[in-house]
């Protein structure tokens, strides 16, 4: 039984389609079928029940997928400590953030790829709980967002500033001379609103209890960068990090008046298990680019 084919047996096995599977391994859907009779050959059950319009895994299959998914995540372990114990940083780093983490991260990715070019950096882009999730399942190494409302034993945060919620909108809107404002203000204006499972939109509903209907909702959407380059280009206003008008300079972003809608960015990890020291280092150097921020933008 080689590597490979658990890594081919595993990947089946979280898409349950063939063709999906070979996509994500770079392989034709043939040879990856021919894998997986390789491997039911050797150990001598069938793994998948296939159709022609399904598959699901078997008893066996079902049986071997964790055992298969730990052997996977101890060679790496195992290559990752090998290659640290050699004191130089190389292999993969794989990381998760939100849209509100862009500049943070592109500085940080800069300057690590400059000092550790033996390092491959995998990068995706998700949303928080797609990222936490992720984490979880240990299919990331570090996650970059905002520090959710549950807490979750398994993981552990690390703050890096802290962002206000706030009412952004073009610099020559009605209310863009105003020092905050509150619900009220807000209610007679159109609004793009950040889609259900954006950090920014659970904060919203979260620190206001806000009944939504209260607003002229125009338009909701779960991409940040699509959200600003709709209030840049219309009257709409929205409610989000400031941090994502930071960049846009005939946007302004109002702090709301009153609650608690502070946002505090981190670093997610899991607490058990082996650290690489990619990680540690790319951790360090997200500190440094987090004080830069700070200074910058006025983060508390």
């Amino acid at each position: 039984m080689e590597l490979r084919h658990l890594k081919y047996f595993v990947t089946i096995a979280k898409t349950l389609n063939f063709s999906e599977a070979s996509k994500r391994l770079y392989i034709t859907q043939g040879t990856l079928s021919q894998q997986i009779q390789q491997l039911e050959g050797e150990i001598g059950v069938q793994l998948f029940d296939r159709t022609k319009h399904s598959v699901v895994l078997t008893e066996a299959g079902e049986e071997l997928l964790p055992l298969a998914i730990r052997t996977i995540e101890d060679s790496e372990v195992c290559c990752d400590r090998m290659r640290d114990l050699k004191n130089t940083l190389t292999g993969t780093l794989r990381i998760g953030t939100t849209h509100s983490f862009s500049e943070l991260l592109t500085g940080t990715v800069r300057k690590f790829i400059r000092e550790h070019p033996s390092v491959k950096l995998k990068i995706q882009s998700e949303t928080a709980s797609e990222l936490i999730e992720m984490l979880l399942n240990k299919e990331i190494d570090l996650a970059l967002a905002f520090k959710p409302a549950t807490d979750y034993e398994e993981m552990e945060s690390e703050p890096l500033f802290k962002n206000r919620l706030s009412a952004v909108m073009r610099r020559y809107h009605p209310l863009a001379s105003h020092r905050f404002l509150t619900m009220e203000d807000l209610e007679n204006h159109r609004i793009v609103l950040p889609g259900k499972g954006m950090q920014a939109r659970r904060a919203f509903d979260r620190y206001l209890g806000l009944d939504t209907r209260k607003l002229n909702v125009t338009v909701e959407v779960n991409d940040p960068n699509l959200i600003m380059d709709i209030v840049q280009s219309t009257n709409l206003i929205t409610v989000i990090s400031s941090l994502a008008s930071f960049y846009r300079p005939n946007l302004v972003a109002i702090p709301l008046e009153g609650g608690n809608y502070t946002m505090v960015g981190c670093v997610h990890r899991l607490k058990e298990g082996y650290h690489k020291r990619a990680a540690d280092t790319f951790i360090e150097m997200l500190r440094e680019s987090a004080q830069v921020e700070k200074i910058c933008k006025g983060l508390n």
